[in-house]
């Protein structure tokens, strides 16, 4: 893995537009640093550079660019965290790390994004496409995560909000499913709503419990900064400075996909996981997740991550169990086509 320091020098030396190119607290630095997975040290005007060299490359170059911006007509203005991201995005980076996500993440030994820090410890993807969907994570508002059970997809997203919540990037973390009937009535289901769709939600307090304990997911559920409720709960909301997960989003109508991803505010992430090959929904009801792949898949601001048994980080017969059905799937598929 080509791994490379590089240091320049921005000219000329100027304490007030290099604090305004920095950021408060050196908030625009650590911007670039957490999206392009590098490491970036300085002293006055004297900046190193470190990283995977198609990011350090980039960064270079962004942060030339943004100096030029720091004076206009003799005054200082301040670089916007906006400025910033939109600085990556014209680089082109973010695409070249698209294409090689194994080169760039998991072997980049600078980089950040090749793991997620939790207090329990570091998540590190497994494969390359758990790689590219961490990074699509921290790098997209929008993420989509689909693929079979076992891939990492829900458990994933989760250290992600985590670890967003405890660098206070965001204020909370709301996590939410569609409590869709998979076989069982809830009717007959004993206690009240809350309950009756508790288990439907027990995956995603599991993969909590783990990253953070179970005391500290308990006190932050009752203060409200942790929040877990089925999908019809979200419904006339705006979530801002949230990241939000939708788990098992196959089992969303169409309707009920839209209305989730209307509710998402300002500061906020959004992933969405599923599995297409295991719809609970009635037969004449469309999934909102396949629509949302027709609808969406041209939408810039939104990535689509898609996961197959290569993937599956559970025991090896789950990989072997997922090829049988997407063999027998297909088999029935051409069966049909053929009558």
């Amino acid at each position: 893995m080509n791994i490379t320091t590089y240091e320049i020098m921005l000219e000329p030396a100027d304490n007030n537009r290099l604090n305004s190119l920095c950021g408060p607290h050196d908030d625009n630095i650590k911007q670039l640093e957490s999206r392009l997975g590098i490491e970036i040290n300085h002293r006055g005007n004297l900046f190193a550079i470190t990283g995977n060299a198609i990011c350090v490359k980039a960064a270079e170059d962004i942060l030339q660019s943004l100096y030029k911006h720091t004076k206009s007509k003799n005054k200082i203005v301040e670089i916007e965290s906006e400025q910033v991201h939109l600085a990556i995005k014209e680089s082109g980076a973010l695409e070249k790390i698209s294409e090689h996500p194994q080169q760039v993440y998991i072997h980049n030994q600078a980089g950040k994004l090749v793991m997620i820090k939790t207090k329990r410890g570091v998540i590190k993807p497994r494969t390359p496409n758990q790689a590219q969907y961490i990074a699509h994570i921290l790098d997209y508002d929008i993420t989509f995560g689909i693929g079979p059970a076992g891939t990492g997809k829900t458990y994933l997203a989760v250290a992600a909000a985590v670890d967003a919540l405890e660098k206070q990037q965001v204020r909370r973390i709301v996590l939410t499913r569609p409590a869709v009937e998979a076989g069982e009535k809830l009717g007959f289901l004993p206690g009240d709503l809350s309950q009756k769709v508790d288990p439907y939600l027990r995956p995603l307090y599991d993969a909590l419990f783990e990253m953070l304990g179970f005391e500290k997911v308990e006190k932050l559920i009752e203060k409200s900064v942790i929040e877990i409720a089925p999908l019809a709960y979200m419904r006339g909301r705006t979530l801002n400075d949230a990241f939000i997960i939708l788990d098992e989003s196959q089992n969303t109508t169409i309707e009920q996909m839209k209305m989730f991803l209307t509710r998402i505010g300002f500061n906020s992430k959004a992933v969405i996981t599923g599995d297409v090959t295991q719809i609970d929904l009635p037969r004449n009801q469309k999934s909102g997740l396949r629509h949302a792949i027709e609808v969406l898949s041209k939408v810039d601001e939104i990535s689509f991550n898609f996961f197959n048994s290569d993937d599956v980080v559970r025991h090896p017969v789950v990989a072997r169990i997922v090829n049988a059905y997407q063999k027998w799937e297909e088999e029935q598929q051409q069966a049909t086509k053929s009558v």
